[in-house]
């Protein structure tokens, strides 16, 4: 790859890592797994980077990537007889500022834990839609299918969100 092809990566990469980390987190919800999906990624865009450089619509074809990544790593056979372990003790964070009151961290993690037990399909195209603030059409792109396809997803993922949030509550109160 020629150094100036090498240079433009970079700047890709510095300035959409954090993106693609934060995203992978909503698809999978584990840090550690978000950070090899994100690397993986950047990895697939990097061997296709002097065909890909000269599309306009680079933050699209990375979200399309991490996004059939996660889907890859999620059909591994290994993967499903994997067991998660018990809840993470819970430590203080230096990094949370006056607006994160307990009460919206709260319900941040609520509509996480929510979000996880979503489908697949429905927890990606909320996922762009609601996170990545990407318009119908942008999400149909993303997903490779149609925006009637992502319409119908979207209600139905909010509706099951709504009501694993529901059920989630109900199991706090109790």
């Amino acid at each position: 790859m020629r150094q100036s092809d090498e240079e433009s990566f970079r700047r890709f990469a510095v300035e959409h890592a954090a993106r693609l980390r934060r995203s992978a987190y909503l698809y999978c919800g584990d840090w550690h797994l978000a950070e090899d999906l994100m690397q993986t990624t950047l990895i697939k865009i990097y061997r296709s980077w002097t065909r890909v450089e000269k599309d306009e619509s680079l933050s699209n074809y990375s979200r399309t990537v991490l996004l059939r990544t996660w889907l890859d790593e999620k059909r591994r056979p290994w993967r499903r007889s994997e067991q998660s372990a018990a809840e993470v003790p819970e430590r203080h964070d230096e990094g949370r500022g006056p607006a994160d009151s307990p009460e919206r961290l709260w319900a941040r993690d609520l509509v996480h834990q929510g979000l996880l037990r979503l489908p697949p399909r429905q927890r990606a195209v909320l996922v762009l839609r609601y996170f990545d603030d990407l318009s119908v059409a942008e999400t149909a792109d993303v997903m490779a299918c149609s925006e009637g396809t992502v319409k119908s997803q979207s209600a139905r993922g909010l509706e099951s969100l709504r009501t694993c949030v529901s059920e989630l509550m109900g199991r706090v109160a109790s």
